[in-house]
């Protein structure tokens, strides 16, 4: 059985084609920069074949056209044709009060996504955009399945995830804190108790996905308490182009002396804040470092704010979870951007957190390893996330028990 993974986020699509036999990966690939200028495509196989392009691609079906032509690549490809996929498994961030676990695909499981998209405004038009464009090239003889980003966070108590808003609109609206990111959080926290040695159920632990999108998690037990994102991915702290959590009054007073929409409004905090908004340069970290290490005083800033948030809510979170025995980085931002988790560290050191210096500068590009040192009170991991085996090991199971 081989397996199509497609996993799309707010400006990426990474994928993998898996062998389910012995779950080897056979090709992995990643569309970078997805909307904005300068769009870079790479894919990779298993033996060691590279594919790079320098391609703009405007949405997610562009940059899906780009996976299909390097899957069938007469020198770079892997399949010499569509009908060696068995399977289709597609990410989805948001799963609101529809789902809380992984399914098969139909049109109504479609419509269903589409109707949750503005809760996740950046992702799960891209979502469907993606099943659409493969049921369009796969036909709908090859099942495709759906793994939700918030199924993981699903065990959260109801003191983490209700908001201080009238009951009323949770009953009528299911507004509440929903989570995001949960597939990978589900990977890393279990890997790091790989790692580690010991029993996932025994350990408490904080994991930071850090990318373009980020969110925090604190897990007791294998099992989430509470998770930074929201309602929507919006909430949290500074992202690429996202706000974060802020006071609501900014977003009326804005609103009113700026004349803007609610539609507006939401483009702004989604789209024009976060690293972009204060920098003004990028909302990709690596172009906000090379200004950064260039003297830019708006870069230095927007990376002070970011380390100073990210700080605090593992401060918080360790008060939730009543201690805290492992702390994990992942994402394209916690597994490269070094300085990061250097900064951080400094904030947590009177927790009895200490970084080797050299370990984590040395572990980025893939690299797995603790970062931490022998002596720190809580173990710090760098683990490469890999959402793309998640979602591989759920589709499989659907596909079984047709």
């Amino acid at each position: 059985m081989k397996i199509l993974v497609i996993n799309a986020g707010s400006s990426s699509l990474k994928y993998q084609l898996i062998d389910m036999d012995g779950e080897k990966m056979l090709c992995k690939g990643n569309c970078e920069r997805i909307g904005l200028d300068g769009g870079i495509f790479t894919h990779k196989t298993a033996d060691g074949r590279e594919l790079h392009k320098d391609v703009d691609m405007p949405d997610h079906t562009a940059a899906f056209t780009q996976v299909k032509e390097a899957l069938l690549d007469p020198e770079k490809g892997v399949i010499h044709s569509l009908d060696e996929v068995t399977a289709i498994g597609h990410r989805v961030v948001q799963g609101g009060a529809i789902f809380h676990q992984s399914c098969l695909v139909d049109d109504k499981v479609i419509a269903d996504i589409e109707s949750l998209i503005p809760l996740a405004p950046l992702h799960n038009g891209a979502h469907v955009q993606g099943i659409r464009a493969c049921r369009n090239l796969f036909g709908e003889k090859v099942p495709e399945a759906v793994v939700f980003d918030t199924s993981f966070h699903a065990t959260m108590p109801q003191k983490a995830y209700m908001y201080n808003v009238p009951y009323e609109y949770y009953e009528k609206y299911a507004v509440r804190r929903y989570g995001a990111h949960g597939t990978s959080h589900r990977y890393v926290s279990a890997r790091c108790a790989q790692l580690m040695g010991k029993d996932l159920k025994d350990l408490k632990m904080i994991t930071c996905h850090l990318g373009n999108g980020s969110s925090i998690t604190a897990i007791d037990g294998g099992k989430v308490i509470d998770t930074s994102m929201g309602l929507t991915p919006l909430d949290g702290f500074m992202m690429g182009g996202r706000t974060g959590a802020l006071d609501p009054s900014v977003v009326t007073f804005i609103m009113e002396k700026e004349g803007l929409s609610p539609a507006e409004m939401d483009q702004i905090m989604n789209k024009k804040s976060g690293l972009l908004g204060i920098s003004g340069v990028s909302s990709d970290d690596r172009d906000v470092t090379a200004a950064r290490n260039e003297g830019n005083p708006r870069a230095k800033l927007a990376h002070d704010i970011l380390e100073y948030q990210i700080s605090k809510f593992i401060g918080g979170y360790m008060v939730a979870l009543g201690g805290c025995d492992a702390m994990v980085f992942t994402a394209g931002v916690g597994e490269n951007q070094w300085h990061h988790r250097w900064e951080v560290g400094k904030y947590l050191e009177f927790l009895g957190v200490k970084l080797d210096e050299k370990l984590n500068q040395e572990t980025v590009l893939g690299k797995e390893g603790k970062i931490s040192t022998p002596d720190s009170k809580i173990e710090v991991y760098v683990i490469p996330t890999n959402e793309e085996l998640v979602i591989a090991r759920d589709t499989k199971e659907l596909v079984e028990k047709l």
